[in-house]
């Protein structure tokens, strides 16, 4: 059996071990993998493992020994469903390992509108305490999330606990998903539309997965009904944001902030609008990169590959 990673430096940079999937077959690990060279690489490979590579149908009909597809993270939008439909792959993802990691990333940027702990480190650094006059002093207004309302656009697995580690400081949750659950165990939390959600929320952290119907949900229309003193987060999708409308409202201070941990294009381009947009801090798509989120996915990354080799695969997405 033939597996090849094209993509491997991402989850495994050298702190975790392929072993668990040597054991399963003739293992070929890439650090990195240019799209022209795919076909060339995996042209004998019964298994196929990518993170961010993306699989065009193009690409996918030339790989004929091709039989599964696992994808070394959650989402599987760069993969050509219908191609691999045709050409009877199966493919499975990782759906859970990074909930914890990922909800903490959210917490984090909140914090940081919170308390902007590094302005205020680089400014004592800088003798602005030492040459205070008193015994304390500010450069931006100290914010308590007690009281607060997050709204959640997305309450999945993610999205679920999220509002657990909010709630925890105290806040109030609006929620919006297709799929209403039963959310009686939660204290000051409402189902709400994304109206609501925009024009009553202090902190708006997307969570929903890139749809057609989510493509850009975070426009013009949609910045100018939050309040001028609200922050958005995204640890989702980069292409749930139009990026010159949220950097045009961060530059007329529609939205006091945001913070991103995703962007429509990865790496950005140097001219992409937000990267020079004020208040807007943008971390380079590493909430999922805690070393036990990856332990986790490395480990359920092997449950995949093992599952389909023994005829019985599990976390599909398709069939």
């Amino acid at each position: 059996m033939n597996i090849v990673v094209l993509d491997g430096y991402t989850l495994n940079p050298g702190d975790l071990t392929w072993e668990g999937l040597q054991q399963l077959g003739n293992l070929t690990v890439y650090d990195h993998t240019d799209p022209c060279d795919i076909v060339q690489r995996a042209s004998e490979a019964d298994i196929l493992l990518t993170d961010s590579v993306p699989l065009s149908a193009e690409t996918i009909f030339k790989l004929p020994e091709l039989r599964y597809i696992a994808v070394m993270a959650t989402g599987y939008d760069g993969i050509d469903m219908q191609a691999a439909a045709e050409q009877e792959i199966t493919v499975c993802n990782i759906p859970s390992y990074g909930t914890q990691s990922v909800a903490q990333m959210v917490i984090a940027h909140m914090l940081n509108f919170c308390h902007h702990l590094t302005e205020h480190s680089f400014s004592v650094k800088a003798g602005d305490w030492t040459e205070s006059s008193g015994y304390c002093y500010w450069n931006f207004p100290q914010i308590e999330l007690a009281g607060l309302t997050l709204g959640i656009i997305g309450f999945g697995r993610i999205g679920q606990k999220t509002a657990d580690l909010a709630q925890a400081f105290g806040m109030h949750i609006l929620a919006y998903d297709p799929a209403v659950s039963d959310q009686s165990h939660r204290p000051s939390f409402e189902w709400a539309s994304m109206d609501q959600i925009f024009s009553e929320s202090d902190f708006v952290s997307l969570h929903t997965p890139l749809l057609p119907e989510t493509e850009r949900i975070i426009n013009r229309s949609n910045l100018v009904k939050m309040k001028k003193s609200a922050f958005l987060i995204n640890t989702s999708r980069g292409r749930l944001i139009h990026e010159e409308d949220l950097a045009r409202a961060l530059r007329e201070q529609v939205i006091a902030g945001a913070g991103l941990d995703v962007l429509s294009e990865e790496p950005p381009a140097a001219d992409n609008p937000l990267l020079h947009a004020p208040h807007c801090f943008i971390t380079p798509h590493i909430a999922w990169a805690t070393r036990s989120a990856r332990t986790r996915l490395m480990e359920t990354l092997v449950e995949n590959v093992s599952a389909c080799i023994a005829g019985k695969p599990i976390n599909k997405v398709l069939p």
